[in-house]
C-alpha cells in the first residue's frame, strides 16, 4: 500500500511540473506575440511619419513692388496682386499641404517702421465682424481702420486670408486646410532678426513689407 501512494504522488509530482511548463510556455508565446505586434506597429508608425515628413517646408512671400503693393495705411487687395494669388500662390500652397501633409496655413502681415500717426483703430471694435464678412473680400478698409502698424500688418494679412477663403470655397481647392493671419507689425526683419529701435526719423522701406506664408500643422492641445 506505501508503494502504491507513493507511486501516486510521484504521478501528481510529475502532472503538476507538466502543466506549469506547458503554462509559462504559453505565457511565453503570448509575450513573444505581443512585442512582436509592438514591433511591426513601431515600423508602420515610422514609415508614416516619414511619408508625411518629407523635408521642410518652404517658407514663401510676397515681396512689396510695383506688382504686389498696399496703398500706404491700406489692405485692399489690388487686382494684379489678386490675380497672382489665384494663378501662383495657391497653386503653391495646395502643392506644398499635399506633399507635408499639412493642415494649417499661417498668414503673416509685416510692415515697415513708419509710423500710422494718430489715426484711430477700430480693429477692437469691427474685427470680427470683418473676419466673418463674406462682401468684404479684398477690401477690408471699409470696415477697419488702422491705428497702428500691428493693426496694418494684421489688416493685410487678413484680407489675403479671406481671399483664400473665398478661392478654397468656390474653386474646390486647397482642401482640408486652415487659414490663420497674424501681425508682425514692423518687428521682424526680412532675415528673421528682430529689428533694431530707428535711429531718428522712421522711414519707409519696401524691403520690410511682405507677405509671409508659413506651413504648419494643428496638433491636440496639452492641457495642464
Amino acid at each position: 500500500m506505501g508503494k502504491y501512494i507513493h507511486k501516486i504522488n510521484e504521478s501528481e509530482e510529475v502532472n503538476i511540473w507538466s502543466a506549469f511548463t506547458d503554462l509559462m510556455s504559453n505565457a511565453f508565446m503570448i509575450i513573444l506575440l505581443l512585442f512582436f505586434m509592438v514591433v511591426v506597429t513601431t515600423k508602420v508608425k515610422i514609415a508614416e511619419l516619414s511619408a508625411n515628413n518629407q523635408g521642410t517646408p518652404p517658407l514663401i512671400e510676397i515681396r512689396d513692388n510695383e506688382n504686389f503693393r498696399f496703398s500706404p495705411n491700406s489692405a485692399e487687395i489690388s487686382p494684379r496682386m489678386e490675380k497672382y494669388i489665384k494663378d501662383e500662390i495657391v497653386k503653391l500652397i495646395d502643392e506644398n499641404t499635399q506633399k507635408y501633409n499639412i493642415n494649417l496655413v499661417e498668414i503673416i502681415g509685416h510692415t515697415d517702421e513708419q509710423s500710422i500717426g494718430f489715426a484711430a483703430s477700430n480693429l477692437d471694435d469691427n474685427l470680427e465682424t470683418a473676419a466673418k464678412s463674406t462682401t468684404a473680400t479684398t477690401n477690408i478698409d471699409t470696415l477697419l481702420k488702422a491705428g497702428s502698424n500691428a493693426d496694418l500688418g494684421l489688416m493685410r494679412s487678413l484680407a489675403v486670408v479671406k481671399l483664400l477663403q473665398k478661392i478654397q470655397i468656390q474653386e474646390n481647392k486647397m482642401k482640408n486646410v486652415k487659414f490663420r493671419p497674424y501681425s508682425a507689425a514692423q518687428l521682424i526683419l526680412p532675415n528673421g532678426d528682430l529689428a533694431n529701435p530707428p535711429q531718428g526719423v522712421r522711414v519707409a522701406d519696401s524691403s520690410r513689407r511682405r507677405i509671409e506664408i508659413r506651413f504648419t500643422r494643428l496638433g491636440e492641445s496639452i492641457k495642464r
